[in-house]
């Protein structure tokens, strides 16, 4: 099919630029299609360039007078033309003698159009877009502009995609029939996307724009169903089902009852893992919600039912962390629990694994050490992953993998919005836990200016009297001259000289027996002040630090803040987090502290994350594993295209259930809209099913 073809098969796309053009528009010529303006050239025909003004967008009529070679390198090439009352450049940068010569024949009249500057009091227009023999093209209408790469103007790719919409098939429509009624169809709406008449046609919402965005959220959100219903039908795993003595044994030894959203997670995990098929769960809870502890009686089911249990975790710190939290309720459900991470070499490490292998571990926890190709279970169960976004598919996989369709249980203290959610774990059923434990003492959250530093360090040592445990948080590591930001190191030096023997250091270069040793000064020892990066966002669980300070707060983002100062506020002791901000304070910076000082729901707060900082870098890094839209821009049209995504994964579910095998002509049609969007494996898997 014409759409599926390589984008080589269009008019404009040699093979020299090749790799440009499918770096820019995609390897296929629907991708291309995919490609929209971002804005809109009006050409004004003027019957001289002294009708017009500089910067301007401007088509007149001029015959060449001259040209003017560069006379040595790496200067211009003009050749000067004449509209009937002014003379004007057309300038050229590594312009060539013979191609311009024959482009600009001397004496003759051509159609030019481009920007025109003023330069010298000379009027000149740089590399015109149009250089026309007159009467040949009408260059007077609107004309799409499109995002570029470097080696690809904006003539070559609307020459690449008007060469496509010529050839444009005629395609089934896959839409419900409200849909169809209510957009235009596909070829109509790729037209008319590619044709904007003003900048109202370059809005989000309109109609065809919103129908193509339609289907390509639709697309992925079917793909991720069929693929979902495939791993329901084909990974028939253990029924964990068990008597739940050690579930028991751990409720008894806890001096506290579950939150509600702790026992309704529990129920949908304990009935998931009862079920022969495997289980695929996100537990989605704000920091400091409980989640471990649900984490560790699932585990104690899969135990009970006689299967080991596995609990991958990003970094060191929280694996050890875990390891020690876990261990004393273990030993009061009669679990023998182990530590594998990077650092257990030689004998140790051959012991915990022959030990895995012939079942004298019930629970592991560690981190990417677990899932080595070495290391095997004798009967894993269940897999629990922390921090699910730290890890990609690839890593969830591998740890799967050690069982027989083990269930699979992924725990995020990183609140997602809705949206984001369906895009990023549309594969997974989710449970929230939206309350927190009873005794959690409120956090105060104060904004303060880096001027009233001297206040801050004040406090400091009136809170030192009283036993209080302070986290100062740093962005940078070593001092930077491009941004103006204290460095963590600059940092500890300081409060060790205020404060001699009370100040530590953590950051990611410290080698992990030197993170450990001052972690534990920090929980038990003589370290009060603990200086850090963000390596202490996730995890770290100190219940006596009641003081946060975050050093040029502007910096984080709403997530990454709501993490830090989730790290305080875990004990028995009121709690206050400072967040200062310098003097270069923008307006997004100023809405992004504000909302840190007015709320602590964590949801709340990713929601508006995603509207300040966008989808890539809302769960930290870009490397997060969100799926790239090519229309839904949900970064500048969160709720847009928020509610777009909602229908889609709404009609997704419906198609699921009424056409799991996508053989009616909807079903077959949409088919077809997979394949186009790249997605054809999951047209198979509902073939398959």
């Amino acid at each position: 099919m014409f759409l599926r073809n390589p984008i080589t098969s269009l008019q404009g796309v040699g093979s020299k630029r090749r790799p440009l053009f499918e770096r820019l528009l995609g390897v296929r010529v629907m991708d291309a299609l995919m490609h929209l303006p971002c804005d809109l050239i009006h050409r004004r025909f003027v019957e001289s360039v002294t009708q017009a003004r500089a910067g301007e967008v401007v088509t007149v009529i001029g015959e060449v007078i001259s040209h003017t070679p560069p006379a040595y390198p790496r200067k211009v090439y003009a050749v000067t033309c004449f509209d009937g009352r002014c003379f004007f450049d057309l300038v050229f940068f590594h312009g060539k003698a013979s191609y311009l010569q024959t482009l600009l024949p001397l004496h003759t009249k051509r159609l030019i159009s481009g920007k025109l500057e003023r330069f010298q009091d000379r009027w000149k227009i740089p590399h015109p877009d149009h250089i026309e023999i007159p009467g040949e093209r009408q260059l007077r209408g609107p004309e799409p502009v499109y995002p570029l790469t470097t080696g690809i103007t904006n003539k070559c790719v609307t020459r690449v995609i008007q060469s496509a919409l010529s050839r444009l098939p005629p395609l089934p429509e896959w839409l419900d029939e409200e849909k169809a009624q209510k957009w235009p169809r596909w070829n109509e709406a790729v037209q008319q996307v590619h044709a904007p008449q003003t900048q109202q046609d370059l809005d989000p919402q309109t109609p065809a724009r919103l129908r193509l965005a339609y289907d390509e959220l639709l697309a992925h959100q079917l793909s991720l169903n069929l693929t979902r219903r495939r791993q329901q039908v084909k990974a028939q795993g253990a029924s964990l089902r068990s008597v739940d003595r050690r579930k028991a044994q751990i409720l008894q030894s806890l001096p506290f009852s579950l939150t509600p959203g702790q026992e309704s997670a529990l129920a949908d995990i304990a009935r998931d893992m009862a079920s022969p098929q495997q289980m695929l769960r996100l537990i989605q809870g704000d920091v400091g919600s409980g989640k471990t502890l649900v984490a560790l009686l699932a585990m104690a089911q899969a135990v009970d039912a006689g299967f080991q249990a596995a609990l991958l975790v990003p970094t060191d710190i929280l694996a050890r962390q875990h390891a020690a939290k876990l261990a004393p309720l273990c030993a009061a459900s009669d679990m023998r629990l182990a530590l594998l991470t990077g650092r257990d070499q030689g004998k140790k490490r051959a012991q915990i694994l022959e030990a895995l292998k012939d079942q004298q571990i019930d629970i592991i926890v560690g981190t990417h050490a677990i899932i080595q190709e070495d290391v095997h279970f004798a009967k894993l169960g269940l897999a629990v992953v922390d921090e699910q976004h730290r890890f990609g598919v690839n890593q969830r996989l591998a740890l799967t993998g050690k069982g027989n369709n083990p269930d699979v249980l992924a725990m995020t203290a990183t609140p997602i919005p809705r949206t984001l959610m369906l895009a990023h774990y549309g594969d997974m059923d989710v449970s929230f836990i939206r309350d927190k434990p009873a005794g959690r003492q409120p956090i105060e959250t104060k904004v303060l200016p880096l001027s009233r530093l001297d206040e801050v360090v004040a406090g400091i040592e009136r809170a030192l009297k009283t036993g209080a445990k302070i986290y100062w948080v740093c962005p940078l590591i070593e001092e930077s001259e491009a941004m103006d930001l204290a460095a963590a190191v600059e940092r500890w030096a300081a409060l060790s000289q205020k404060f001699p023997g009370k100040a530590g250091l953590v950051h990611g270069k410290l080698k992990a027996d030197e993170k450990d040793a001052i972690m534990g000064q920090f929980i038990n020892g003589p370290v009060d002040i603990l200086i850090a990066t963000t390596v202490i966002e996730v995890g770290v669980d100190v219940p006596t630090a009641s003081i946060m300070i975050i050093e040029h707060a502007e910096r984080f983002g709403l997530a990454q803040l709501h993490q830090l100062r989730g790290r305080i506020g875990r004990g028995n002791q009121a709690s206050i987090c400072l967040l200062l901000y310098s003097p270069a304070l923008t307006a997004v910076g100023r809405k992004r502290l504000e909302i840190m000082r007015q709320t602590h729901d964590g949801f709340l707060i990713a929601e508006e994350d995603l509207k300040l900082r966008g989808s890539g870098e809302l769960l930290g890094t870009k490397q997060s594993g969100l799926p790239r839209f090519r229309i839904a821009d949900f970064t500048s049209h969160p709720d847009v295209y928020g509610e777009l995504f909602a229908m889609a994964n709404k009609d997704a579910r419906r198609i699921c259930q009424e056409d799991p095998t996508l053989s009616t002509p909807r079903g077959q049609a949409l088919q077809l809209l997979l394949s186009l969007h790249g997605r054809a494996d999951a047209a198979k898997y509902s073939r398959s099913g």
